[in-house]
């Protein structure tokens, strides 16, 4: 029970984190931070990862283990679109006859 508490509260603490963060960023330095923070954020899925790996350890696993995996899909989820979004803002400043990767 004490992990689980443990890991709720720094889900918490991260989410009101992220929250007053986001919110300093000026609208124009909104989409190139952020698409490059997500791309190089592969971070959450080690922490995501390690989570479930305590939940998994806790005699009632099974909620633990249900909203570890979730947090692995959605961190995966969120590395992937910020490499998508930060390919195609750099696609933006490619010339029209450079079709070079």
């Amino acid at each position: 029970m004490h992990e689980i508490m443990l890991l709720i509260f720094v889900f918490v603490i991260a989410g009101f984190l992220g929250v007053e963060l986001i919110s300093k960023v000026p609208s124009q330095l909104h989409t190139p931070l952020m698409s490059g923070t997500n791309a190089i954020s592969g971070i959450t899925i080690v922490g995501a990862m390690s989570a479930t790996a305590v939940a998994v350890l806790a005699p009632c696993s099974t909620i633990g283990m249900v909203f570890g995996i979730i947090a692995i899909v959605l961190a995966a989820i969120n590395v992937v679109g910020g490499y998508l979004v930060t390919d195609r803002m750099l696609g933006m400043f490619k010339k029209k006859g450079d079709n070079q990767k």
